[in-house]
């Protein structure tokens, strides 16, 4: 069996290279991430865009959160996998979130992410001192998209190092920080003590996440700034599905080397 990794496999990578991070949903996704050997797999709440076809993240609930990082701990044997705890999980109340939480280390994952800075410090605090892994997220955090009336870059820096600092302080064990302008994330890095990994936060983070589906070309449609794409499946995929059915129709498929 492949060695899992570890926070302090995290820690010690993070000294000498950039880490990486790619979502994972299903047991696909899992394995191709696995086999790429990405150093963390996160199960993200961007299943509620990229698998349930909803509008935002909103809806996802604990239990399709678990559904998912159930598959995902079990056909990712190497990589660090982190649940992203959705929305509702944690701000339901102290005890009822570290409950929900550590039903997510339950469902095999290794650590959690929580968005927030110094709302959500002392409950980082309680889990960890609890035994639960958690990464924290600061900057665009997409939870809560209906009070920032959309995705906003955030430029206070003053805050954000703050928030930073404070998560680090309250045990967290590396920080995303989304859409947060380069020099600010560049500080943050320098200073806050723990890996940070960056979307659409510029090169100078410990690593980088990207949706499996986004970098993957599912979507062509879904461009923002930060993204950069490596195959374009869609495309692909529609060729196959088109040669398909002419072939159906045309009755050339299955010929004899495909009949029994």
């Amino acid at each position: 069996m492949p060695k899992r990794t570890t926070i302090r496999d995290l820690q010690k990578a993070a000294e000498s290279r950039k880490l990486t991070m790619v979502t994972a949903y299903d047991a696909f996704s899992a394995r191709l991430v696995d086999e790429a050997g990405i150093d963390m797999a996160l199960v993200g709440d961007s299943l509620g865009t990229t698998v349930q076809g909803r509008a935002n993240t909103l809806g996802v609930s604990l239990e399709h959160t678990l559904y998912h990082t159930e598959i995902v701990a079990r056909c990712a044997e190497r990589a660090f996998v982190i649940a992203d705890m959705p929305f509702g999980s944690y701000q339901c109340g102290e005890n009822a979130a570290v409950a929900n939480c550590i039903a997510a280390i339950k469902a095999g994952a290794q650590g959690v992410k929580l968005e927030g800075g110094a709302r959500v410090s002392k409950l980082v605090h309680r889990l960890t001192q609890a035994g639960v892994p958690v990464m924290g997220h600061i900057g665009f955090t997409p939870q809560s998209i209906n009070a920032t009336s959309g995705p906003r870059l955030n430029k206070e820096e003053e805050t954000l190092v703050a928030d930073a600092k404070l998560l680090a302080e309250s045990g967290a064990f590396s920080l995303v920080l989304e859409m947060v302008p380069t020099e600010i994330s560049r500080r943050i890095t320098e200073t806050c003590g723990v890996p940070t990994i960056g979307i659409g936060a510029g090169p100078h983070c410990s690593g980088q996440v990207l949706v499996f589906f986004d970098m993957l070309g599912y979507s062509p449609e879904f461009t923002p700034r930060f993204l950069k794409r490596y195959m374009n499946f869609k495309e692909q995929a529609l060729g196959a599905l088109k040669k398909y059915k002419s072939e159906v129709e045309g009755g050339k498929y299955p010929g004899p080397e495909h009949s029994y």
